[in-house]
This record gives structure tokens, C-alpha cells and sequence, in this order.
């Protein structure tokens, strides 16, 4: 292949370094009203009172909205007032908006607001909302709209409620000689993307909504504001220009309701909001917390047999994504291994924390922490080796998913290639543990883990093709850029199949809703896989309209005719033949007389053969493939103060086809990164109001430049069969095994079991405190 595998520069790559790149909140028009939200201060009261009069006194104020009842909003459930009504369900949650001439004015306003509250006892765990009696955050959650597969239990704090049962858990029991448990707990925590969220909206004089907004979704936004509001989907366009980091936070339709909501109040006008970084972290969705507990049984010869499993996810105040984040963690809930007996209660819960959204692995790093805590144990347990123990249980083809679902070479891979690399990586074989002196301890701590993409069924993705005069190709895809360069592949793949230069072909960036084909969502590892095979189908398309025209001009069978090199050309005569430009706007003949006309290549792309979850047991096809990976962790231990030193970090992934090698480490290594900050530092602090504690970046911490340690990447290749190329995704797997492998290494260091994240030293200290 001369494009597919090469480092291929990205196509916005100038655009973001020169600084020139423009994001949604470098657009402004004139003139554009600020609104400015005033948020709750508590997780859990009563809105007794909202005083308004002083903020009417401010200069420049147009609209304030507070009390009113909108229409519900959620995706899953419509449990979710955009402006609170009645109560407060999370600290940050917005009760009122002000819509101004100029920030200043708007924030000005806002400060003036007096609410009055009422406090209501606060649910601060997904554990405590779970228990009988618990307070309950919805009491009329039996009366909202929801979707079909949405399980809520009216009378209690479950938003739904996933079962996954497999096999005979009795004879697992039985045949089992070794059996562990564990618990594990980690509060929510942020996403931390460079580029707070940003909205604005404006309602045209004939009806026409424009939105503007840093979402991965343009798409849902423009369903959702539609289903909420009633609106003919025609109406709305929804523009979205280069993302500053997503990783899940921006999958959730928030802001843009909110704009869309204060200009109708303005009489249609143009509303930008813009979060401040306190506002992105509490006020807007999350990264999900879990409380999990996972018993595993072996038999004599280290094969697992049986797993039981519940998973406490904490969705916050309203459901939106976390029920997706709640399924999809069952469907994989076991971890990467062979278990033929599976018994898996998933439960998204509601609690007085900020809500929830899908964060960069979509609960798989999370339920991997839970799963790869517990298979350390184990092989303590049996005195086995941990990589051993992963590599005899190891999924392989032949086996079933806890789903139920026959995997083969193509769906799943290869995870045993993957443990013998990264054995090879880390250099397993000599040690383990290694004493540095009697203060100092090097040790090194493993995982595995593994995902399908549980999207809609039936989401779909769009490419067109337009040709310029000089021969040269517009590429129009829905997928959003937010970091990633996955248009950049979309790029190598069309240029690979039509055997031209990639700097030929010109990616549009933003995405309109109007004029680009749609692409369901840029989430869950599925812009290569979706976006590429409507590539190839689109180029298709173009290649028989070239040659269609050509066979014309050159008065040869299509079947005879080639494309290369953005000619068409005799198989057996390449020197005859018509570059693109010529033929690329149609062909003019001598005497004037033209064929053709502009070439457009269209294709479109849908998953196939996947179902509904059977709600009693679990059953069915939820996602296409499984991407299998293995990890390893070094870090230098100082047992006299619990500090650690983070060495190195390694990560060997499945990946199916390497599309673009710098873009593919790049993407594993920023993975990881995010991994072991979420493991090591990153979460939030409740007080027992509810209030998250640490809500700026000088007391929230994701890891620093130069904490980072040296990342060891490698590839395993296990095409897959009906991927572009053979391609799997990779955007989110480098991060899902570091918070497991680093939990592991840290274990053995400190000689603690850990099973509370971050992984600070004040933990460990506790821990080992405990043990006293």
C-alpha cells in the first residue's frame, strides 16, 4: 500500500499550529447576546424563591429565564428540566439564565439573582442510592417519556437496570476450587478538554434555527432539538468547526438547548454560551463514577469458570448518556477472558452528582479497574503468574461474548499476541519486583481489556465526493474533527483506493447539517470504521463515473480501463489515456460538443446484523467487533512516604490495519496519558452537601507535562475482515487498561490490596493504615 500505514501529515495540522484554526467560540457575529447561567449551590434542594428585580436593573439585560417549565429533555429518559423547576438535583445544575448585551452584563445579572433553597438530604454514592430508603432524586421517574430499552424501577434511584445471564451459574460454583472477590469504588470525575463547551443559537425571521456548537453530535442535536420542541427538522442546522478535545463530554446536548431557549426569549436574536472551566466541570456532564463488586471462581488449572458481577454506576442527577454507559458495560462486563457461566447485574443510578456522559472508552476503563483488580487477586490467590493467568483465559475465537455472541478471527483478534508483546515490551521475564535500595521499589503491574461500540443499531454514516477543475477532490464526510485525524485517514483510505496523492484531496472540516451527509455520532472508536467503508462505497461511485465518460473518449470498454495516479488510462496501454481535470467536469470534445458534467461520488454506510439486548438475559448482538489490548505499568515505589514515580507505560493493541502510524501512537499515547491521570490523579471531592469541592483546574488534577513516564506502543495486525483496510478503531484503548495496571503495580509496591481511585499517596497511606 503506498498511502494506508504511512505518517501521513494531517490535514489541519498547519491550521492548528499556526493558530489559525477556529473554534466554535472564535466565531462571533454582530451583534451576539451573551447568556450567563446561574447555577445551583447545593447537590439536593427546593427552589423556594428566585428575586430577579435587581438583575433587571442591570444595563444591557434582554431576558431572564427562571421558573419556567420547558420541555423535558434526555435521551434515554426525558427526566431533565434545562433550567431547574422546583428542585435542585446537582451542585451546578442551572436555575436560571440571563441573556445580555455583553458577558460582562450577563455575568453582572446573573450575581444579582437571589435564590432561595431549601435543602433535602443528598445522595452521595451510587451504593447509598441504591440501598432501601434511600432518598430518591425523582419521585415521578415512572411518568417520563423514555426509550423502549430504558429499564427505570419507579420507587428508586435506578435509572435502568442491565442483566447479562449466561451459562449455569451453579455448575461454574462447582466446578470451581479457587474462588476471589473484590470491591471496588472511584467518584465521577472530568473530561478536562482543552476547549470548554460553546453554543449560540439564532432563530431566523422564516423559522430557521442555526446552532453553532462544540458537540460530537451535530446530528443528535438537530434530532433532539427537534423531538423536544416539535420542530420540523428541515429548520434546524446545526454548524460544528474544528473540537478542541472531546473524549465523550461533548457526545450530550446541553448548551445548545439553552441557546436555542434564550435567543426564542430575545425575539430570535444570536446567544453564545460559553463555560468557564468551573462551569465545564460541574455544570455540564461528566466522566461517570462506579462502585463495582466482581467474584470470580478457577478451577484447578487457573481457567475461570464462573463470574458474578454487579456494577453501581453513578448517572448523577439525570440519566441523558449513562445508560448507554450502564449497557455497555455489561455487555463486556467480564473483562477480556473466556467465562462460560456469567451472571451480571448493571445498574445506572441516580444520585446528587453532577450527570453523567460516556468518557473516552465508554465504561470500559472503568469496569476494566473492577475486573483486572480482581484477576490480580486471583492469581495471588493461586500463586499463578498475573500475565499467565490472563494469557490461558485470554478470549479467542470460537468462544462467546457475555452476550452471546460466536467471535472469530476478524471480530476479536488477537490477545494473546498482544500479552507475548507486551511481555517482550516491559521485559516480564526478568522480574516483577525490583529493590532499588531499602527506601526504593521498582514494580511493574499488568492488564488487559477489551470493547465492542454499543451504538444505535441502525446509525449511519455519510461521505460525499465533489471534483474541482484541476483534477483535485472535495471529501465531505460528517465526522467530526475533535482531535483525533480521522479525517485525515478518511483522506489516506479514498487515496489508497484510487491510487492518487493524498495532498490531492481536500477534507472539509466543519461539519453543517444542511449540506453534509450525516454521520451518527463522532464517539466510541467509530469514525474510521463507519466513515471509511462510506468511503470506499463513494469511491466506487466515482470510479465508475470516471471511467463511464472515459470509456467514451476513449472508445474502450469500462472493464478495460484503470485509475491511477488521477488518470484514466488502458490496462495495457497506460500512455493512453485522460488525467481527472479533463474529465472531471465532464469532457469537451474538439469541436465543442461535451459528455459528462461534474463527477459527485456518493456512499453511505450502516451497521449490520446488530439487536436489541433480550432484557432478562442479555442476549444479542450489541456491537460489530471487539478490540482486544494488553498493558503494563512500571513505577518507582518510596515505601517511607507512599510517592510513587510513574517509569514506564505500555500498551499493545489489536489494531487490525495500521492506517497512519504517527497518528495511530499518537492517538495510544495521549490515551494512556488520560489513563493513568484518571487512575493517579483525577477525581472529585463531595462534601456531605453534595458540593464538588475541587471545581478549578489548581485543585483538580490531570497529569503535567514531565510527570508523564517513557510509552512503549505496540501493534498486533488480525485484520478485520469487513473494516476499511482491515482497520479497527483505536482512539480510546491506550487509556483502558492503565487505571487496572497501575492499581496492580501500586498493590504489589505498597502491599495493600488497592481498590479506591486516584491512586494518590494519601490512599495508599490510609490503606496501609487500615491494615495496622
Amino acid at each position: 500500500m503506498k498511502v494506508i500505514g504511512k505518517s501521513v501529515i494531517r490535514k489541519e495540522a498547519v491550521d492548528k499550529v499556526t493558530g489559525r484554526a477556529n473554534f466554535t467560540h472564535d466565531f462571533h457575529t454582530v451583534p451576539m447576546l451573551s447568556g450567563k447561567m446561574v447555577i445551583s449551590p447545593y447537590g439536593h434542594a427546593k427552589i423556594i424563591s428566585i428575586d430577579t428585580m435587581e438583575a433587571w436593573q442591570v444595563p444591557g439585560v434582554r431576558a431572564i429565564l427562571a421558573g419556567e417549565r420547558f420541555p423535558l429533555t434526555g435521551e434515554a429518559i426525558r427526566d431533565h428540566p434545562p433550567i431547574a423547576v422546583d428542585k435542585v438535583r446537582y451542585h451546578g445544575e442551572p436555575v436560571a439564565l440571563v441573556v445580555a448585551d455583553t458577558p460582562v452584563q450577563a455575568r453582572k445579572a446573573a450575581d444579582l439573582i437571589k435564590v432561595q433553597y431549601e435543602l433535602l438530604p443528598v445522595v452521595n454514592s451510587p451504593t447509598q442510592a441504591f440501598q432501601k430508603g434511600a432518598p430518591l432524586v425523582h419521585e415521578h421517574l415512572g411518568e417520563y417519556k423514555k426509550e423502549e430499552d430504558s429499564l427505570p424501577v419507579p420507587g428508586t434511584n435506578i435509572a435502568t437496570h442491565i442483566k447479562i445471564r449466561k451459562g449455569n451459574m451453579e455448575k461454574g460454583w462447582a466446578d470451581s476450587v479457587t474462588v476471589v472477590e473484590a470491591s471496588i469504588s472511584f467518584a465521577p470525575s472530568d473530561h478536562v478538554a482543552m476547549e470548554t463547551r460553546c453554543a449560540t443559537a439564532e432563530i431566523m425571521p422564516d423559522g430557521i434555527i442555526t446552532i453553532m456548537t462544540s458537540s460530537q453530535a451535530p446530528f443528535m442535536v438537530k434530532r433532539l432539538i427537534s423531538d423536544y420542541f416539535g420542530i420540523d427538522l428541515g429548520k434546524i442546522i446545526v454548524h460544528t468547526p474544528l473540537v478542541g478535545g472531546a473524549y465523550g463530554g461533548k457526545a450530550p446536548v446541553q448548551l445548545e438547548v439553552l441557546a436555542y431557549l434564550g435567543s426564542k426569549a430575545v425575539g430570535g436574536k444570536p446567544v453564545k454560551i460559553f463555560n468557564t472551566r468551573e462551569e465545564d466541570i460541574i455544570t455540564s456532564p461528566c466522566h461517570i463514577g462506579l462502585d463495582a463488586t466482581v467474584k470470580l471462581g478457577v478451577n484447578r488449572d487457573g481457567k475461570i469458570q464462573a463470574a458474578e458481577i454487579r456494577y453501581l454506576w453513578d448517572g448523577g442527577a439525570y440519566s441523558d448518556k449513562a445508560i448507554d454507559v450502564t449497557r455497555s458495560g455489561a455487555v463486556d462486563c467480564t473483562g477480556p477472558y473466556n467465562i462460560e457461566n456469567v451472571w451480571c447485574d448493571s445498574y445506572c443510578m441516580y444520585t446528587n452528582h453532577p450527570y453523567a456522559s460516556p468518557f473516552r472508552g465508554f465504561s470500559h476503563a472503568e469496569l476494566s479497574f473492577a475486573i483486572e483488580r480482581t484477576m490480580d487477586l486471583l492469581a495471588q490467590k493461586i500463586k499463578m503468574d498475573p500475565l499467565e493467568l490472563r494469557y490461558i483465559n485470554a478470549i479467542m475465537p470460537g468462544n462467546t461474548t457475555p452476550t452471546r455472541v460466536l467471535l472469530n478471527k476478524s471480530n476479536v483478534g488477537n490477545l494473546r499476541k498482544c500479552i507475548e508483546k507486551v511481555r517482550e515490551l516491559i521485559h516480564w521475564d526478568e522480574g516483577s519486583v525490583k529493590e532499588v535500595n531499602d527506601r526504593f521499589i521498582r514494580v511493574k503491574g499488568v492488564s488487559c481489556s477489551w470493547k465492542t461500540s454499543t451504538i444505535d443499531i441502525d446509525a449511519p454514516s455519510g461521505v460525499i465526493l465533489t471534483f474541482n477543475r484541476d483534477g483535485t477532490i472535495n471529501l465531505m464526510s460528517g465526522v467530526v474533527e475533535i482531535g483525533t485525524g480521522t479525517k485525515t485517514i478518511l483522506a489516506q483510505i479514498l487515496a489508497e483506493r484510487l491510487k492518487m496523492d493524498v495532498d490531492n484531496i481536500y477534507v472539509k472540516m466543519e461539519v453543517d447539517t444542511q449540506t453534509t451527509p450525516e454521520h451518527w455520532k463522532t464517539v466510541a472508536s467509530r469514525g474510521t470504521f463507519m466513515a471509511g467503508r462510506a468511503v470506499l462505497k463513494a469511491a466506487e461511485d466515482v470510479l465508475d463515473q470516471l471511467k463511464e465518460v472515459a470509456s467514451c473518449v476513449l472508445r474502450a470498454p469500462k472493464e478495460d480501463l484503470d485509475v491511477a495516479e488521477s488518470r484514466v488510462f488502458l490496462r495495457d496501454d497506460p500512455s493512453i489515456g485522460l488525467h481527472f481535470k479533463d474529465i472531471g467536469h465532464g469532457y469537451k470534445y474538439p469541436n465543442g460538443n461535451s459528455i459528462g458534467g461534474q463527477i459527485i461520488g456518493r456512499g453511505s454506510y450502516i451497521l449490520r446484523h446488530l439487536t436489541h439486548l433480550n432484557p432478562e438475559t442479555g442476549a444479542g448482538k450489541p456491537g460489530p467487533e471487539w478490540t482486544v489490548a494488553a498493558y503494563g505499568v512500571e513505577i518507582e515505589f518510596d515505601r517511607r512516604d507512599y510517592t510513587y514515580r510513574l517509569v514506564k507505560a505500555c500498551t499493545v493493541v489489536d489494531i487490525g490495519k495500521v492506517m497512519n502510524e504517527k497518528a495511530a501512537l499518537g492517538q495510544v499515547m495521549g490515551a494512556m496519558n488520560m489513563g493513568l491521570a484518571f487512575a493517579g490523579r483525577e477525581t472529585f471531592y463531595f462534601d456531605e452537601l453534595g458540593r464538588v469541592l475541587n471545581p478549578q483546574l489548581r485543585t483538580y488534577r490531570p497529569l503535567r507535562y514531565g510527570e508523564n513516564p517513557e510509552y512503549l506502543v505496540g501493534f498486533v495486525e488480525t485484520p478485520q475482515l469487513d473494516g476499511p483496510y482491515g482497520a479497527r478503531g483505536v482512539g480510546e484503548h491506550g487509556l483502558m487498561g492503565m487505571p487496572g495496571a497501575l492499581g496492580n503495580a501500586l498493590s504489589i509496591a505498597a502491599g495493600v490490596s488497592l481498590r479506591n481511585l486516584p491512586l494518590i499517596p494519601e490512599l495508599i497511606w490510609k490503606a496501609k493504615e487500615a491494615l495496622m
